[in-house]
């Protein structure tokens, strides 16, 4: 059995992690926390989540739980993130992370916490949108220059990052397959008088409405056809059992920054 606690727990996502931990028999749900001033603090996690108490209190900070924990999971915000996971690096404690919006320098300052302690960290948690990345590599592979390229991503309104670290990924992973850099021939909006399409572009598009959880499609577009690749999330859950998978496959792990691709075995 693995020592979970969760960050941001009364959260969308936290309170989602933290109900299904709760009845994971692989996992003990042994601290969740939020941040100072939260206005559910000392309240019961499973109260909190929907369900009935657990006897684990909502901490105010991380420091309170740490020492308790195997693995932390953090779905919060960039800043939150970056502060937990440099508390977990000095207790030696793995993390999960499913924070988007970092910037490459704050990619940059993960990977090197991952010289210390295991890290998953992927923008989806989903098994069936890491299974997708694997098949959007080999579409794209296959098919090369012949076909354009471009990714809608939609969520909904309370997302604060655009586009989604998902559609990101996506895009990725098709440039790499098809030898481009993305900083190169991405385009996220188009306007006016634009002129034709460049041949190499990715368009990566971005949709914020309603209570849309996820929803991305990949379009390979040729002469006489397309081909498009959609993942569809109807529940949060999806991602909160990836990321309760992840946190049981990082025990006993080396140090090192890991993926989902990892936690799945989808890498060749």
């Amino acid at each position: 059995m693995i020592k979970v606690a969760v960050a941001g727990a009364a959260g969308r996502m936290g309170t989602r992690i933290s109900a299904l931990s709760i009845d994971d028999s692989e996992i003990m749900l042994s601290g969740a926390f939020e941040r100072e001033g939260h206005e559910f603090a000392g309240r019961d996690i499973g109260e909190i989540a929907g369900l009935e108490k657990c006897g684990v209190l909502l901490s105010q900070s991380i420091e309170e739980i740490i020492k308790e924990a195997d693995v932390v999971i953090d779905f919060t915000t960039v800043e939150s993130t970056l502060y937990n996971i440099r508390v977990c690096a000095e207790n030696k404690t793995s993390i999960v992370i499913g924070t988007t919006g970092l910037s490459e320098s704050m990619i940059e300052e993960i990977k090197g916490y991952a010289a210390t302690i295991p890290i998953v960290f992927a923008p989806n948690m989903s098994v069936g949108v890491n299974l997708l990345l694997k098949v959007i590599r080999d579409v794209a592979s296959t098919l090369g220059d012949d076909y354009d390229i471009e990714i809608v991503e939609a969520h909904h309104k309370h997302k604060k990052d655009a586009p989604s670290g998902t559609a990101m990924k996506m895009a990725h992973v098709a440039a790499d397959a098809v030898n481009r850099n993305l900083g190169d021939v991405a385009v996220y909006a188009r306007k006016g008088m634009i002129g034709e399409r460049k041949s190499k572009e990715i368009g990566i598009q971005t949709i914020r409405a309603g209570d849309i959880v996820g929803e991305h499609t990949v379009m390979f577009c040729g002469t006489g056809e397309r081909i498009e690749l959609t993942h569809k999330v109807s529940s949060r859950d999806t991602f909160s059992k990836g990321a309760l998978r992840a946190a049981i496959w990082l025990k006993n792990k080396a140090p090192g920054l890991y993926d989902m691709q990892d936690v799945l075995g989808l890498k060749d």
